[in-house]
């Protein structure tokens, strides 16, 4: 407990790059999503896809299908955080019944995006806490954040706070599973509420 920023240093004492490579793959992620949802929620986990994007079952007997940016670690977290959090409504609904705008927001835009934004990357960070992987925040607004135009700080508090107040609760079901089995799996053994979370780690 209290471990702060902890990651799993095994992989590269044991071999390098490629050895992280395989302990990070995002097949594994896949795996465990199956483990804990493929039956209960019928849902699974796939990469590949140039955009993320959530598609619900099309007949009776389809799977619900969330998928990920191409094999991207981070992101398989990310979309799982966002079915985490979802509720049955949205998941009956494309990509969640959510209207993405591209990088280049307006202000307006960019605050709306950050509102939806808080609860799924506080999901991801415990997640990535779970894995031992590094966890880094996103306004995906890059062109705005590089020019010095968009104060990243209060999305990060909100970020941080949320983390927080789960830990202190109790996290989703569905994520409160899915980070069971993700501890599990890479050997990190934590619960939700033993990181020791700091608002530094938010780069």
């Amino acid at each position: 407990a209290g471990r702060t920023g902890w990651q799993l240093p095994l992989p590269a004492a044991q071999g390098g790059v490629s050895r992280i490579l395989e302990h990070f793959a995002a097949s594994r992620l896949e795996q465990v999503f199956a483990g804990c949802f493929s039956r209960g929620w019928r849902t699974v986990l796939e990469g590949g896809v140039n955009e993320p994007y959530y598609q619900p079952a099309i007949g009776e007997g389809d799977m619900h299908r969330l998928f990920y940016r191409s094999d991207y670690f981070a992101s398989a977290l990310h979309e799982v955080a966002h079915w985490c959090i979802a509720g049955e409504r949205r998941r009956q609904l494309a990509d969640f019944g959510y209207w993405y705008a591209p990088d280049g927001r307006s202000p307006q835009q960019q605050s709306a995006f950050e509102a939806v934004e808080a609860k799924p990357q506080a999901l991801e960070w415990l997640f990535s806490l779970a894995c031992g992987y590094r966890f880094r925040i996103s306004v995906d607004n890059l062109g705005a954040a590089q020019a010095g135009e968009h104060d990243t700080a209060p999305f990060k508090q909100r970020v941080f706070s949320q983390a927080r107040t789960w830990q202190k609760s109790r996290l989703p079901q569905r994520a409160e599973l899915f980070f069971s089995a993700l501890s599990r799996e890479f050997g990190t053994g934590l619960k939700p509420g033993d990181p020791e979370l700091d608002l530094a780690e938010l780069a």
